[in-house]
């Protein structure tokens, strides 16, 4: 099973954005040199107070010159908000730059408030998204294409440069609702899921639907599935429930409030079910987090919930969320991810 770090470049309450940029720099430079598999990038657009990280093609580029092995991979790069033929070219561009060390993973985001800053609405993400991707992958594997669109059309351009992988970086699609899972398996891509907005048997249901789509589809090896969840390790069982408890859960309940708010909101679609879900997210517990929403303990405690996780949900790699909530120091991070890479990750290689 691979590992990577889930990175937002949070911010801290009194701190500046320069020092958001050094101590997650910081924390690249340690995963390179404890060997973990790779750093996942996220996309946060106009949330000062959570995140600098608007531009994760930029830092993947810069990562990418200060690590020798380290893979950098986007979770996950909004296509909807750029323009796709731009994002191809930056994209590859990054490929080169890494020698082929780069992921591109990808969706549409499921929450409004970046599309709404951008003036580009909503309703259309969905639309837009797989339009965006299907121009990127014709850009990228063709010497010259032309493509005529609902959101874009070109005539006779060829992409400059071509990806340094072949026939482009992998693609990792992310999912949240049932019915996205059999149509990103019958495209054939991987996919990265969560438990933060349901429970693990209704996640496990959809993996279910994932991996037959896959298997129906006929193509070649198993379903590759990613879990993106909360992870805390510590040298003590009271450490790491402790330490973690307030930054999670601050979390989850904000998930449950920009759910909740989203509700009314242009462009979202009532199957989804944002109000039950941010109801459930408001009133869970710190006891009931712990049981499926996150991995924390002992390097042995966090190996046995990662193994109940990895059968529950035919995982193929962990995505590990080190400070969600922006709360943690950074000191009990960087022990958290040395005990992950030195002591939890054997037991899955």
């Amino acid at each position: 099973m691979q590992f990577g770090s889930f990175m937002e470049f949070h911010c801290r309450p009194g701190e500046s954005q320069a020092q958001s940029f050094s101590e997650s720099f910081e924390q690249v430079d340690l995963a390179e040199e404890l060997g973990l598999d790779a750093v996942w990038l996220a996309e946060s657009h106009f949330s000062p107070a959570r995140s600098v990280l608007s531009s994760p093609l930029i830092l993947a580029a810069a990562i990418a010159s200060r690590t020798k092995r380290l893979r950098v991979g986007t979770s996950v790069h909004v296509l909807p908000l750029g323009n796709p033929l731009r994002i191809a070219e930056q994209a590859a561009t990054l490929d080169h730059v890494s020698g082929g060390r780069f992921d591109f993973g990808v969706g549409r985001s499921g929450l409004p408030g970046a599309y709404e800053g951008y003036n580009i609405p909503y309703g259309e993400s969905r639309e837009r998204f797989y339009e965006y991707l299907d121009i990127i992958i014709e850009a990228w594997t063709n010497e010259r294409f032309s493509y005529e669109g609902k959101y874009f059309s070109f005539d006779d351009v060829c992409l400059v440069p071509k990806p340094y992988q072949s026939p482009h970086p992998p693609i990792r699609i992310a999912a949240t609702t049932p019915d996205t899972f059999p149509v990103i398996a019958k495209m054939g891509y991987p996919v990265f899921i969560g438990v933060r907005g349901q429970g693990m048997s209704q996640v496990a249901e959809q993996v279910e639907a994932y991996k037959k789509a896959w298997k129906d589809a006929g193509h070649e090896g198993p379903a590759d599935v990613s879990l993106r969840v909360p992870v805390f390790v510590a040298d003590t069982r009271e450490e790491a429930l402790n330490v973690p408890e307030e930054s999670f859960m601050k979390q989850f309940r904000r998930l449950g409030a920009q759910l909740a708010s989203s509700v009314t909101r242009a462009g979202t679609d009532p199957r989804e079910q944002r109000a039950e879900r941010g109801e459930e997210l408001a009133g869970l517990t710190w006891e009931e987090v712990q049981k499926e929403k996150v991995a924390v303990g002992t390097p042995e405690m966090v190996i046995e919930q990662l193994h109940k996780m990895q059968e529950t949900l035919s995982l193929s790699g962990v995505v590990a969320e080190l400070n969600a909530g922006e709360l943690i120091p950074a000191d009990k991070i960087s022990r958290s991810l040395r005990l992950l890479c030195e002591k939890v990750m054997p037991a899955f290689k």
